[in-house]
């Protein structure tokens, strides 16, 4: 293993650099992962753009803290374990050993908080912090974030083992799907009163990039009725009829209105039982959710994770008057890893999984990489470090 390691540094909002780090000496319990791809997320966009706030307004706020190594979304093999840690265990207590494929979730929890002691599974931590966005590279040990050949995972970090059936380019995507945990969220909601989300409803998923597609699909393994995805790309909503959406609203052709109609007579004039508002990362499209809903259905708002500004809302008219259950999330359960995967392999035959990965870039090209994932003729775009270690 070479004492250098190679990552792609963004050294302000915009700026890339590749720089060279030592390789970390392990603490007790620390892995050392070789990075196989790290998948760009829209967190990573938005921090490339310089909108660097996250958790705004609770004790977990954070700012960016430049320079830093992007990449949250990561699979990998195990490179090293410190001889000091020979029982190391992932998240299901199983044993872990050099060349172990693992998947691993970023937010670190510090464990003692009153999110931490009482809410199961989430990771709602006053003090969380999170590989590729809280992390600076200019402290040891440098190497907590994906877009790098080696990666350091702390001895406190929650890894999971990646079924053998499972590529890279399928496991990537674990991280993403466990946000699909947010259905099962409005699933508990579920009654015989037609709340929350029943079979046979009718679900409108606003935006179809990678998070959208996974819900589309983790709505149809579900027992949707019917299934309507929205985007401004009609290459994308194809990609969403491939995984189960049943009709597709074009946002570059049609107006909200427009498209409230279309939902209103795809549901005899009632609006939809369930609105995923997780993928379209404006404020305004969180009221054309709400108004896409029924009368006491669900909106459940994920999309918005770091300050996209504010909008005006009528109480009365938007949230009363309809008697609408609005549920806000703003992460994914670390539970979530092993259903995912799970999901992921059961289902691979069914969803094109495999073929979500549609571009990959090495580090000297992850300036490219990040526009190329603001392009509408993109899905999930990967950075593979591979590309040069195998060049």
């Amino acid at each position: 293993m070479a004492d250098a390691v190679r990552a792609a540094v963004l050294v302000a909002p915009g700026r890339y650099e590749v720089q060279a780090f030592p390789r970390p000496s392990l603490a007790d319990g620390a892995l050392l992962m070789q990075v196989e791809m790290s998948g760009i997320c829209g967190t990573d966009k938005h921090t490339f753009l310089g909108e660097t706030k996250q958790y705004a307004g609770t004790p977990a706020e954070t700012n960016t803290p430049f320079p830093i190594i992007q990449g949250h979304e990561n699979v990998g093999v195990i490179a090293e374990i410190s001889p000091r840690s020979a029982d190391r265990i992932e998240f299901y207590g199983r044993g872990l050993a050099v060349g172990d494929r693992i998947t691993m979730c970023p937010d670190v929890v510090c464990g003692r908080c009153y999110p931490c002691t009482h809410v199961m599974g989430y990771v709602w931590c006053d003090n969380s912090q999170c590989y590729g966005n809280s992390f600076t590279s200019a402290e040891p040990p440098h190497l907590l974030g994906g877009w790098a050949e080696y990666m350091y995972l702390r001895p406190d970090t929650f890894v999971y083992k990646v079924p053998s059936g499972l590529s890279p380019r399928v496991a990537v995507l674990a991280e993403l799907m466990a946000c699909t945990a947010s259905l099962d969220k409005v699933k508990e909601f579920s009654s015989y009163a037609m709340e929350g989300f029943n079979s046979g409803d009718t679900v409108v998923i606003i935006g179809s990039g990678p998070l959208g597609l996974l819900h589309v699909a983790k709505t149809d393994m579900m027992g949707a009725g019917q299934i309507i995805a929205s985007d401004l790309s009609p290459y994308r909503l194809a990609w969403a009829r491939r995984c189960g959406a049943d009709e597709v609203l074009d946002v570059s052709s049609t107006t909200a209105e427009e498209r409230l109609e279309q939902v209103r007579e795809l549901t005899a004039g009632r609006g939809a039982d369930v609105v995923l508002q997780h993928m379209a990362n404006t404020a305004q499209s969180f009221l054309e959710g709400i108004e896409m809903v029924k009368r006491g259905g669900m909106m459940v708002e994920m999309g918005n994770f770091v300050d996209t500004g504010d909008i005006n809302i009528n109480v009365h008219r938007h949230i009363c008057s309809k008697n609408i259950r609005l549920l806000g999330l703003t992460n994914h359960p670390s539970t979530g890893y092993g259903p995912a995967l799970r999901l992921l392999e059961r289902y691979a035959d069914r969803y094109p999984f495999e073929e979500m990965v549609t571009h990959e870039f090495g580090l000297d090209q992850v300036e490219t990489a990040m526009r190329t994932s603001m392009s509408p003729y993109s899905m999930k775009v990967a950075v593979v470090p591979g590309l040069e270690r195998d060049a």
